[in-house]
């Protein structure tokens, strides 16, 4: 009896199992699983120089569009630092398509892009009013555009 339970839990496990995997990517398709629609990708590259730099892009059928390309080039405590610029853009469900495009290196990640939400501007009377209190001497400050920026000098107490 134990055995039979056991080759009806190993055939349902090799049965479910199964539709995890791809065939063979044959058709264009990546992953599976039988649930949702399959999304072809029409456009793939994946490149690796070997000295740490790359570019990679992909589409897919929907309408998902990714690239990037990096390379060492920034300095760091071990050696050069990887830089990346890339983007990616897709239509939202509302129909409205989105772009990002960014860049991340030594100074950080910075996206870019139409929908993404930015601070209001400080107004003008604020702005007079940190000068007027030595704010813009401390080194922080506020540059229209640019948003704020940091101070370089450590924070002190």
């Amino acid at each position: 009896m134990q055995l039979i339970v056991f080759a009806v839990i190993a055939t349902l496990s090799l049965g479910a199992c199964d539709e995890y995997h791809t065939s063979g990517n044959s058709n264009g398709y990546f992953g599976g699983g039988g649930r949702g629609a399959h999304i072809p990708i029409v456009h793939y590259e994946n490149i690796n120089n070997g000295d740490g730099s790359y570019r990679y892009s992909y589409e897919t059928g929907n309408g998902i569009s990714v690239n990037e390309k990096g390379a060492p080039n920034a300095p760091g405590p071990e050696g050069p630092a990887v830089t990346a610029q890339g983007g990616f853009s897709y239509t939202g469900p509302d129909g409205i398509r989105y772009s990002i495009t960014y860049t991340a290196d030594e100074n950080g990640f910075h996206a870019v892009g139409a929908h993404i939400p930015t601070p209001p501007p400080i107004p003008e009377a604020i702005l007079r009013s940190l000068s007027g209190a030595g704010y813009n001497d401390q080194g922080s400050h506020y540059h229209s555009g640019a948003g704020y920026v940091p101070s370089k000098r450590p924070y002190q107490y």
